[in-house]
């Protein structure tokens, strides 16, 4: 067992889960990740592996059919996986996020419907708040619902989807004017839909397309996608939570989750690029001796797994905030904003070690390093990051004159 990162105070329960995804990660996703990365092949074996283990519902209440585990237990579930694959631990997480915010917000009916599905993997849930011109300014959304009689009719275009074409059901965020008169504030007017759809591209219901693949630099095998909505029309029992107007606040609760597991993901990731960057220093020598002997190696390895322990930490104060029902915006905002950071540099120097061999698509640490830029966005940028600790810490700090 590795010395870092390590979590105290786990039962016996957590650890054994987490001893098992460590075995499926070591033997099921490590030996054939790069080459379904190269591929940009989506790792169905590896998904009904994890279907099988139970993970779609881990963390999901028993009474739907989930292990009712805490959002600690799944991050550091997230952050095992990722250590094999980033990839993997985005398919889980939109899943999850949706799943979080039907069990904290859905109705009766709605949380009866979905999540029993959701627990045994059948419905795989994927959100959507972003459009293309907004970036991180949710209130720019222009996306809109309009009431006509008991459904609502969609229109506009999202972005930006993880599990866009694989889910079959997504939580999208829209303008909804109805009940909330001109002048309100855009927070105030936004509604949360749960849209169910069949998996694939293309026309996937009526009025709602799913274009296509998005090519991108990293973060591969994954489907990330756009959404159009063309007249789509929803029942108004599919509101998330049977009301207008709570979406946006429904949505960041579900984002605090989703920054959980994105500073798990960079955890994960900055861990493999340790254990890669250890492994070649002491196999490659130079000037007579392993690279590791020298000692400007040493500085940065140490270096590196001080981070690495770092952003551990602080991703498991975070989720144990979470899990404690306090508000944790800070603790979250903190946690993605280092581990996504610290991530980076870690590979940097995984990368660096590795010299001219780090270039070579043959070694792992070249797709670790195209896959880390992705944290430094996902869930919010650094920058959003730190308008939220700024905040927050002002809150707490409020100057007595």
């Amino acid at each position: 067992m590795a010395r870092l990162a390590q979590t105290a105070g786990l039962t016996d329960v957590q650890r054994e889960i987490l001893r098992t995804v460590r075995d499926f990660v070591d033997k099921e996703i490590i030996p054939v990740a790069t080459e379904l990365e190269h591929r940009d092949e989506y790792p169905q074996q590896i998904v009904d592996g994890l279907r099988e283990l139970g993970l779609f519902g881990l963390m999901i209440p028993e009474e739907y059919g989930g292990l009712g585990e805490s959002l600690l237990t799944y991050a550091l579930c997230v952050e095992e996986i990722a250590r094999g694959w980033m990839s993997v631990s985005g398919i889980i997480n939109t899943h999850f996020i949706v799943a979080y915010m039907l069990k904290q917000h859905g109705t009766a009916e709605q949380k009866e419907h979905f999540l029993p599905r959701m627990a045994a993997g059948e419905t795989r849930g994927a959100f959507s708040m972003s459009e293309p011109g907004l970036g991180s300014d949710v209130s720019a959304i222009t996306s809109k619902a309009v009431r006509d009689g008991e459904e609502y009719v969609l229109n506009g275009q999202k972005m930006w989807l993880t599990n866009g074409g694989t889910s079959s059901l997504v939580a999208v965020l829209v303008r909804s004017d109805e009940g909330h008169p001109e002048g309100t504030a855009p927070h105030k007017s936004m509604t949360t839909f749960l849209v169910e759809k069949e998996p694939g591209f293309g026309e996937v219901r009526p009025g709602l397309t799913i274009p296509g693949k998005i090519d991108k630099m990293g973060y591969k095998g994954v489907d990330t996608t756009e959404l159009i909505m063309d007249g789509l029309r929803i029942p108004a029992n599919r509101v998330l939570g049977g009301a207008t107007g709570r979406g946006f606040y429904q949505m960041m609760d579900g984002v605090e989750v989703g920054r959980v597991n994105v500073a798990a993901r960079g955890c994960g990731v900055a861990q493999r690029a340790f254990e890669l960057g250890v492994s070649y220093a002491q196999q490659r020598h130079t000037f007579g001796k392993p690279i590791a002997q020298h000692q400007a190696i040493q500085f940065k390895l140490a270096e590196m797994a001080t981070k690495v322990e770092a952003a551990h930490a602080m991703m498991v104060n975070a989720a144990r905030k979470k899990d404690s029902g306090e508000r944790n915006d800070l603790e979250a905002g903190m946690a993605k904003y280092l581990a996504s950071e610290y991530c980076k540099e870690v590979v940097e120097d995984a990368f660096r070690i590795h010299g001219g061999y780090g270039f070579s698509k043959e070694y792992e640490i070249e797709r670790l390093y195209r896959e880390a830029p992705m944290l430094l966005i996902g869930e919010g940028t650094a920058e959003i990051q730190k308008m939220i600790i700024g905040r927050r810490l002002l809150e707490e700090y409020r100057f007595q004159g």
